[in-house]
């Protein structure tokens, strides 16, 4: 374990997801630590001969019992290895991921695998004691409270940013063009005979502009423009910087999880950036990879317009330069995890000198914002 003055920097040193499956199609059959088990396994693969102290893992729908502990027991990395699982909705994988850097930080760990892991498909239905049936959700706020669902609250966002039907259209084609040109062969692990993500597809604008409103009559927030239900899983490890032993990897220079309007939880990303920013003494210019989780075309553009940057212009190879949810699809507790891995190959992967430094952001249903700065090593 680290002793004081040691250098107990986290530091990202391998990273994985499987494929993303729309819900109820790819991996319809598979229970959440089946989705997991394999990406904990290969990034135990990346580190081997390591012993992993812990395992953290964001879910958001279930079923319980404690499925970082579950996952970690399928993977077969030992009964010694324990687990923690964290719900920050939407922001899971990415709060895991904090969590994990700061158990290594504080020199409590020297190996953690963390991340995000979501089978909506089997995720069990839920019911109040007494009541006729079940839930469509939890609470992301108290009565008295706003707390309107997802799809609402990105319309809400979007009339109050201005943000036009046209802009997030664009968007969207976008996301799912870049997806279609990246390649993701060296961060997926297969699931099955699945080596590639279920979703992304050629868009016309076109259809996109005959698609009718999903959640307000009258409103700019479409099926076309807002991420679909997801299965899927990834992973990152963890390791103080004294024990990186030469490997290639990006340290986490600073994070931060901040709240705000329970009525526009798409802004969430604003404050947690700015707050990032702030304590690493640096800002947006020197980011040179941005990734935010694309609930909603419309939550992205916002949150990008507040912070300076265009990406559908200026900045289209700083933001989610190989697509992002609204292409791969939405996995929530495992897709702030996905935007580290994308951020690891767009940096590590790709070879960029140290020093670069990338951004992963998401909002939270709530009203909540997750953020992580990273830089190369």
């Amino acid at each position: 374990m680290s002793e004081p003055g040691d250098d107990g920097t986290p530091v990202v040193v391998a990273a994985r997801r499987t494929p993303i499956g729309t819900a109820g199609h790819a991996f319809k059959e598979l229970l959440v630590e089946r989705l997991a088990a394999p990406v904990l396994a290969a990034v135990a693969r990346d580190v081997a001969g390591r012993q992993v102290d812990d395992v953290v893992l964001g879910n958001c729908m279930g079923p319980g019992g404690n499925v970082a502990r579950v996952s970690a027991l399928a993977a077969g990395l030992g009964d010694e290895v324990p687990g923690l699982t964290v719900d920050r909705q939407c922001g899971s994988g990415l709060a895991a991921i904090l969590v994990a850097g700061q158990a290594v930080r504080a020199g409590e760990m020297d190996l953690v695998i963390a991340g995000g892991v979501e089978s909506a498909s089997t995720a069990p239905s839920r019911t109040h004691r007494g009541a006729a049936r079940p839930y469509a959700r939890a609470a992301f706020a108290p009565d008295g409270h706003p707390d309107p669902d997802m799809g609402p609250a990105a319309e809400a966002l979007a009339a109050a940013c201005g943000i036009s039907r046209e802009r997030q259209d664009a968007y969207a084609r976008r996301s799912h063009a870049r997806a279609l040109a990246a390649c993701f062969d060296e961060e997926i692990v297969a699931i099955g005979e699945r080596a590639r993500d279920q979703r992304p597809r050629p868009l016309r604008a076109a259809s996109l502009a005959r698609l009718p409103a999903a959640f307000v009559a009258g409103g700019t927030v479409t099926a076309g423009n807002s991420s679909p239900i997801s299965d899927g899983a990834a992973a990152v490890a963890l390791v103080p910087e004294r024990l990186r032993a030469g490997l290639p990897g990006m340290r986490l220079v600073a994070g931060a999880v901040t709240g705000c309007d329970p009525a526009l939880p798409g802004w969430g990303p604003v404050p947690a950036v700015r707050r990032v920013l702030a304590r690493a003494g640096t800002d947006m210019d020197r980011i040179a990879a941005v990734e935010i989780v694309e609930a909603f075309a419309a939550q992205v553009l916002a949150v990008t317009d507040a912070l300076g940057l265009d990406p559908l212009g200026a900045d289209g190879e700083r933001v989610c330069s190989g697509g992002g949810a609204l292409a791969l699809g939405h996995p929530w507790g495992a897709t702030g995890a996905v935007v580290v891995t994308r951020l690891f190959s767009r940096l590590v992967r790709a070879g960029a000198p140290p020093g670069t430094m990338g951004l992963a952001a998401a909002a939270v249903g709530g009203g909540l914002g997750v953020a992580a700065l990273f830089e190369v090593v």
